[in-house]
């Protein structure tokens, strides 16, 4: 029986427990304070992402802002006085840089407010000085800048020109030097030394990572007395491990050692202690993270305890290495806040993410699946499977495209799989966490391959007696959008329905009203378009929406620049035209995905009442 013929009360009972479902909350940008006895933190337990405060032994929170807006970061200063805040106008990508008190007072707006885009970057050892990032001066470029409170007034100044993208990830203690992580294009990037110049003129750089692409080079940071510099790289090997780089006395660098890598996982993620003597390091195998620790001076590595649950978010450190704070996920446990004691090596809860009706022991956990491509290549994808018997399924692309697919909590899949639909979660080619080699496999004309891995993942649900021919729907967001879009083109027989969150659709439209840095990024991904328009335009379901004959639910956010909302309304005109059906569903409040709890509500519903509809038979 059908959703639309289902009597009142048992629709009724079913929205209800959608929204439930939809409602669970997250916690999420833990950052310490300087004495380690409280933790900033950013929850939507409001409807509305905010940055809240609690005590780091456990306790009741503190909410410090209520804003119209998304809180999308949270960082304390060394200093302990101030929180630096990123706030999203609309929830779109022109996040704003604020500061305020931790008690929530002296709200203050230290970024121009408009259209410019910003990202929190390093505090310096004193508190005085904030990093970040904008693009105000260029849109082309994320130029790195410094903002400077040692006055009265906070004033900001720039202190590093990027040609594209770049971001400050350190200052030295001495206040002389920054570390720049600079994006070449997607999958390679570089660490440079930068001398901090005058408020007038940047100072001079130092590449510390020459190398031939594909190679990534990120999240650079000083050693306490600014010798060594630790990063995270794949720059000569297939896998991301923590190298490090040691300078002579007059700043020159040597070249990247390795020191601590393995052959079965890549590095998700790592952290300095301030005396420079441990570094926390997670590591990501097949998308379940694991924890270790690296005593600096040895360079012995220690494996930490057990996670409670599986994959990790963020981490913090404290100034005196005790603790470590994780925002902790499974598919059968919302994203929180954990506490690892060091002393005791034990873990301790410390965030509590509303959850009302819901019972996370009944959820489902997803197992890891392996299976061929066309052309033999192994994929993976997550399997969440609602009964034994072949029955209705979704297969649900993750963004990126270079994102991975993990087995975190999704109100959709659970929302899905109450409905006795089940749900494949692919890392097809392209996807992290896998190596260098397989994240380029997709780079340009590969993307065709790329396409190809979707119709693997339909012969395999089908012929391993998952999912019924008829009864297979797609979906995804940003540039799963994209996949679902391609998947509803080139399969049409294959696919009965399909639900596009933010996705493109042109590529042309893409790179021609995308922010120009996000723009100049992906031309070695998707292809250059003033070189490629050819290959832009084959890979661009646009251009082939004539074969889509599948439902499709499209829903986008109005102030999304990322994925800018002139893709929906070109799938939207083109389907309706042609009497497809098609429902568009557009939140004036969105940008890039969704941050306010009643919008979370509605995509939900909306998503699974469409494949309800349209694949069961």
């Amino acid at each position: 029986m059908s959703l639309e013929n289902q009597p009142a009360s048992s629709q009724a009972d079913l929205e209800t427990r959608l929204k439930l479902m939809a409602r669970v909350g997250s916690c999420t940008s833990p950052s310490f304070s300087p004495d380690g006895q409280q933790i900033a933190f950013i929850s939507n337990m409001s409807g509305i992402p905010q940055a809240w405060i609690m005590p780091a032994s456990g306790g009741w929170p503190q909410m410090i802002t209520s804003l119209e807006d998304p809180v999308s970061a949270v960082s304390w200063s060394p200093a302990g006085d101030k929180l630096a805040l990123l706030v999203a106008p609309g929830g779109g990508m022109n996040q704003q840089l604020y500061l305020v008190n931790p008690d929530g007072s002296d709200l203050q707006l230290v970024t121009l407010g408009g259209k410019d885009n910003n990202t929190i970057g390093p505090w310096s050892h004193d508190g005085q000085r904030l990093g970040f990032s904008s693009n105000r001066d260029n849109p082309q470029a994320m130029d790195g800048y410094i903002l400077d409170l040692s006055g009265n007034n906070p004033a900001s100044y720039r202190v590093v020109l990027n040609p594209g993208v770049g971001y400050l990830t350190d200052l030295s203690r001495d206040g002389r030097r920054a570390l720049v992580s600079r994006v070449a294009y997607r999958s390679d990037s570089n660490c440079l030394l930068v001398e901090l110049g005058d408020a007038a003129t940047p100072g001079p750089e130092t590449l510390l990572t020459p190398h031939d692409p594909p190679g990534s080079f990120g999240s650079g940071k000083f050693s306490p007395d600014g010798k060594h510099i630790y990063l995270a790289t794949n720059g000569d090997r297939e896998f991301i491990g923590l190298g490090r780089i040691k300078l002579d006395e007059t700043g020159q660098p040597g070249p990247v050692e390795i020191i601590a890598e393995r052959d079965n996982a890549e590095l998700d993620m790592f952290k300095i202690s301030e005396d420079g003597r441990l570094a926390v390091l997670v590591w990501n195998r097949a998308g379940l993270n694991e924890l270790a620790f690296l005593d600096l001076a040895t360079l012995e590595v220690i494996a930490g305890p057990a996670l409670p649950a599986p994959v990790v978010g963020e981490i913090a450190l404290s100034n005196d290495a005790n603790q470590v704070v994780l925002t902790l996920t499974g598919a059968d446990r919302p994203l929180d806040i954990w506490l690892l004691d060091l002393v005791t090596n034990t873990f301790q809860q410390l965030t509590f993410s509303p959850h009302p009706g819901i019972n996370f022991d009944e959820l489902l956990v997803p197992q890891l699946v392996e299976f061929p491509a066309h052309d033999g290549l192994t994929l993976t994808g997550w399997l969440y499977r609602a009964a034994q018997e072949p029955g209705p399924l979704v297969m649900s692309f993750h963004g990126g495209p270079e994102g991975q697919e993990r087995p975190n909590f999704n109100s959709n899949y659970q929302a899905l799989l109450k409905r006795g639909i089940s749900v494949l979660a692919p890392n097809v080619r392209g996807s992290s966490g896998f190596g260098k080699t397989f994240v380029n496999l997709d780079n340009g004309p590969l993307r065709f391959d790329a396409i190809r891995d979707i119709k693997a993942c339909i012969d395999y649900v089908v012929n391993a007696g998952i999912a019924l021919p008829g009864q297979i729907g797609i979906t995804g967001g940003s540039y799963g959008g994209y996949m679902t879009m391609a998947g509803l083109v080139e399969y049409p027989d294959l696919i009965a329905a399909g639900a596009c969150l933010y996705g493109i659709v042109n590529f042309e439209t893409f790179f021609a009203q995308t922010e120009p840095w996000m723009a100049a990024i992906s031309k070695v991904e998707y292809g250059d378009p003033d070189t490629q328009l050819d290959l832009l335009r084959e890979l661009s379901p646009i251009h082939r929406l004539d074969r889509l004959t599948s439902p499709t639910l499209v829903i986008h956010g109005a102030n999304d620049t990322n994925c800018p909302v002139v893709e929906a309304e070109q799938i939207v005109a083109d389907l309706e035209k042609r009497g497809v059906p098609v429902e568009y569903i557009l939140f004036p409040d969105e940008g890039h995905g969704w941050r306010k709890i009643p919008n979370r509500i509605r995509s939900t519903l909306a998503i699974v009442e469409w494949f309800e509809k349209y694949l069961k038979k």
